[in-house]
């Protein structure tokens, strides 16, 4: 069986994804069986609709956008915009950017992550082309309503994460192949704000948009998210959070299950915790520090990465 993952990015993450993808081409040995990049995910910034994490007022060319989505699409991978900002009114589905985005990747390949029930029902009836993919960000937790929910015309549906070592009800779920596990959640397990930050951060999108359009003494604050229960933290402490999903875990328990479809965190994080991410994951552990090496050294080579040389002084 395919074992099919969901990689972080767009934007800051493109070069690395497409050097991993490449390296799987060109070594497969190095890495676990079955192994598949399904998506990369995420959004071209700065997008009114984006949800789950804020870009800091980042914004992508047109040309930029043509280039990558055309780039990932000649890898057979699809993009997946991930537009679940929970505060979608009916104003912003006119939003002249994020209907460009999905007219330049509506070639019947790529996908849309949705939680707002406005938005999926703009993109079912004006791009029907697009895989729809019911998001995370849903909290869904009862077993009969995310089975109804996986009856519902969605490609996939990303369970929550607190459910990932719930295995009395993971067995209860009736379609296994169409549910997407978040294996790395940098939330402490039941987060009770979750939910919260997801409102906050498209509440951060509406204002760096709105400031594009104000002089200087009208700026408007960008309020910066804390939050008391944790989150960025590196990948090993996440695995040992209780809803981490270990790559032993997916391959030799998950899998059997029915479960193939699994999804990466990481659309912020520091470009070494995902090459860290990338090797621990999807590498067998015994080349886990070549293919380490192989994606930092490349990326260097690519000017991606950046290494400083000492400043030259003078003695005496």
């Amino acid at each position: 069986m395919k074992v099919k993952f969901h990689l972080p990015g767009l934007r800051a993450n493109f070069p690395v994804n497409m050097l991993l993808v490449d390296m799987i081409k060109q070594v497969p040995e190095y890495f676990r069986e079955g192994l598949e990049i399904a998506s990369f995910f995420g959004e071209f910034p700065t997008s009114k609709w984006n949800g789950g994490r804020f870009n800091g007022g980042d914004q992508c060319s047109a040309e930029f956008v043509r280039q990558v989505i055309k780039a990932i699409n000649a890898e057979g991978i699809p993009i997946r915009f991930t537009y679940t900002n929970p505060l979608i009114t009916e104003e912003d589905l006119a939003d002249p950017y994020c209907n460009f985005c999905l007219l330049e990747a509506n070639n019947g390949m790529n996908e849309v992550i949705v939680v707002s029930p406005l938005l999926e029902e703009y993109i079912r009836e004006c791009y029907p082309d697009y895989k729809i993919t019911s998001s995370t960000c849903k909290e869904i937790k009862d077993i009969d309503e995310l089975n109804a929910e996986l009856d519902k015309d969605y490609n996939l549906v990303v369970l929550d994460y607190n459910l990932n070592h719930d295995f009395d009800l993971l067995k209860q779920i009736k379609k296994k192949e169409k549910c997407e596990l978040l294996v790395n959640a940098c939330c402490v397990p039941n987060c009770p704000r979750r939910g919260e930050h997801y409102r906050f951060v498209a509440k951060q999108e509406e204002i760096c948009l709105a400031n594009r359009n104000l002089p200087a003494d009208k700026q408007i604050e960008m309020p910066t998210w804390y939050c008391e229960y944790g989150e960025k933290s590196s990948l090993y402490i996440k695995k040992n959070n209780p809803t981490n999903i270990s790559p032993d875990e997916i391959w030799n328990t998950y899998v059997p299950m029915g479960f193939n479809q699994f999804k990466l965190e990481g659309r912020s994080a520091n470009i070494f915790l995902l090459i860290d991410t990338y090797a621990y994951y999807f590498a067998k552990p015994e080349y886990r520090d070549e293919v380490r090496f192989m994606l930092t050294t490349n990326l260097q080579a690519n000017k991606v990465i950046t290494v400083s040389k000492p400043r030259k002084e003078v003695w005496p």
